[in-house]
């Protein structure tokens, strides 16, 4: 028993310490960041004044999409926001919208998905959840057309009459350098992956501690495993550098900064430069690879730097710190223990399991991805790494990117939340017609991947199309009637 508790430890821990020294940084941390930058720095006017019901759909859907992905907030804190803007006057469609789209692909879920499992699955989560999401909100609004009309009346505050100020240029260019940042870490592009210097760091005994970490932390690649690295090594040590600095730094920086905070940013752009260079550890040293990458990195960090120092004022870079260690704290020790679970999991899931349930794009595959969704919440980022161990288990695509798109938006506690805010029949239909969807998205991505004809899976979802339009019609005009029955 202790031999297999042992067992568990060490998948979990050799997960975890993989985890953090190989995705982490240049991904991550320039999306966190992003995050707290479009919170902090995008007025709230700027997001929400078009989700007004009196709004035409075709501004307040895309406009609603178009905010939960700048919010870029985790599942956690969705539903709180969710009952923000529907109290405060968004239309029960435009909220609704706003609800699943910024859990299911928010710049860090979209970002950590191409990064992690592929740019095609990224791209398929995105548009499908859009489309999805503006769809699931227009028919949440025409089933409870009526409840959304009472609602409307008794709601004097519209986001159409807020105030419209605007977002200074120095901090839109201090948003859009930030995404230049993410975009230099992360591109597989040539230019940026060439190396154009080398030299040799003369550091007695590398090559023997590179063995070392190969065998403290073993990994199979043939099942999606990574091992550890020296630099992989380096950059866990400043990452827990960086948390100690930014605690004493950034917790209280509303107050003032401190020294640790400045102490903190240092070890960040630190870390990114680490994260973009090159390492390779052989018996004469540490062989350093300056590449496009690190000069890419190199240069948006000292065009922040000067937009920070001209450009920003003291109480907007406050505010950007605050939110960008928000979404740190709430998401970062969350992701940690998910990823340390899937390494135990690892361990007791055997690959034929996995196969089984959900190897085929088949019916009974896609609703197991979403029911595992449902009754295995994980917050938002945690659930990549698992669908990175399912896909390594020989899960397909198509159940994978229903899991992804339920994931984020169903669990017991989210769905108890929701029906306090909008009622237990309005919830419980939202549920319904998220885990169709999901369920629709993984089949039609499930078959483009198996390589069936666009022409044959268009044909198959026009005629799910005409089918739901018909229903909706149907339930449309009882309204109507209901209404008219009603004003006699």
């Amino acid at each position: 028993m202790l031999e297999f508790l042992e067992r568990l430890l060490a998948g979990g821990a050799g997960n975890l310490a993989a985890y953090l020294a190989a995705h982490v940084l240049l991904c991550l941390l320039p999306a966190f960041f992003i995050a707290g930058a479009m919170t902090a720095l995008i007025p709230k006017e700027a997001i929400t004044r078009f989700l007004g019901r009196n709004t035409p759909k075709f501004i307040s859907y895309p406009a609603a999409a178009l905010a939960g992905s700048l919010l870029a907030v985790c599942s956690c804190t969705i539903v709180p926001l969710f009952a923000g803007i529907y109290k405060k006057g968004a239309g029960l469609g435009p909220a609704i919208t706003f609800l699943f789209f910024a859990p299911a692909a928010n710049i860090l879920a979209l970002v950590y998905t191409g990064g992690i499992i592929g740019a095609d699955l990224a791209f398929a989560r995105l548009f499908l959840s859009l489309a999805f999401g503006i769809g699931i909100g227009l028919i949440m609004a025409l089933i409870f057309r009526k409840e959304d009309a009472a609602h409307d009346k008794a709601t004097d505050a519209l986001f159409a009459g807020q105030g419209r100020r605007g977002m200074s240029h120095a901090a839109l260019a201090f948003l859009l350098i930030l995404v230049v940042l993410l975009l230099s870490g992360t591109l597989k592009l040539s230019f940026l992956s060439n190396d154009y210097l080398r030299f040799t760091i003369p550091i007695a005994g590398i090559d023997r501690y590179q063995d070392f970490l190969f065998d403290m932390v073993p990994f199979d690649a043939s099942r999606g495993e990574e091992g550890v690295t020296a630099q992989g090594s380096f950059l866990i040590g400043l990452l827990v550098f960086i948390g100690l600095a930014a605690w004493k730094g950034f917790d209280k920086i509303h107050e003032h900064f401190n020294t640790w905070s400045w102490i903190a940013l240092v070890l960040i752009a630190l870390t990114l430069l680490v994260a973009s260079m090159g390492m390779i550890p052989h018996s004469q040293g540490l062989e350093i690879l300056l590449n496009g990458r690190f000069f890419g990195v190199l240069l948006a960090l000292s065009t922040l730097l000067l937009l920070a120092w001209k450009g920003l004022n003291r109480d907007q870079l406050r505010d950007w710190l605050w939110e960008s260690w928000r979404f740190i704290k709430q998401i970062f020790p969350l992701l940690v223990m998910g990823v340390f679970a899937v390494g135990i999991i690892r361990v007791l899931i055997k690959p034929e399991w996995i196969e089984a349930l959900a190897g085929q794009n088949t019916l009974t595959g896609n609703l197991a991805g979403v029911a595992f969704g449902v009754f295995m919440y994980f917050p938002t980022l945690v659930e990549v790494p698992i669908a990175q161990m399912f896909l390594s288990l020989g899960m397909h695509r198509g159940p994978l990117l229903a899991y992804l798109m339920a994931d984020p938006e169903l669990s017991l506690q989210s769905i108890l939340i929701i029906s306090t805010i909008i009622g237990k029949l309005k919830s419980w239909v939202y549920v319904g017609w998220v885990a169709l969807f999901s369920t629709l998205s993984g089949l039609i991505y499930g078959a483009w991947i198996d390589g069936t004809n666009p022409g044959v899976i268009a044909l198959y979802l026009l005629l799910f199309m005409a089918a739901l339009v018909f229903t909706l019609w149907r339930v449309n005009q009882r309204n109507v009637l209901t209404l008219a029955g009603l004003n006699k």
